[in-house]
């Protein structure tokens, strides 16, 4: 077991067009651009021990997410949390974001959905506490 890792202290984003993004970022999740550059922009929850999100400026057109070879579902890398899914999810198409279906398990109120950030690349929302967190 190695104990050199502690946590992840960044999720890297590409992005075709850099302030678009960073204005989808801040707006969607509420993240604050502590650096901007030409190329680049690291941004910040306030939240303490989540990692940040750096956004890298790409000519590729290549979207972050892969296909469940199981289910043929589509998945994201990148599961943000929220205790409000349905009304973020609400939220979100009221704002004209690409949403998917909100999945809730009606047994214990668990679940989430994906959404779309300006490049198509796929991020999703749950309302699941894993162990540590």
């Amino acid at each position: 077991m190695s104990t050199f890792i502690f946590h992840i202290a960044t999720v890297e984003i590409p992005v075709t067009d850099l302030n678009r993004s960073v204005a989808f970022y801040a707006d969607v999740l509420g993240v604050k651009a502590e650096f901007k550059g030409e190329k680049n922009a690291m941004l910040s929850f306030q939240a303490k021990g989540v990692p940040t999100i750096f956004l890298v400026e790409t000519d590729e057109q290549k979207s972050l997410s892969f296909v469940n070879s199981n289910d043929g579902v589509e998945h994201s890398v990148i599961d943000f949390y929220t205790p409000s899914l349905k009304e973020f999810h609400e939220w979100l198409q009221k704002k004209n974001v690409e949403v998917g279906p909100l999945n809730i398990n009606q047994e214990h109120g668990l679940g989430g959905f994906g959404f779309k950030d300006p490049d198509g690349n796929l991020l999703s929302a749950c309302n699941v506490v894993h162990k540590g967190q």
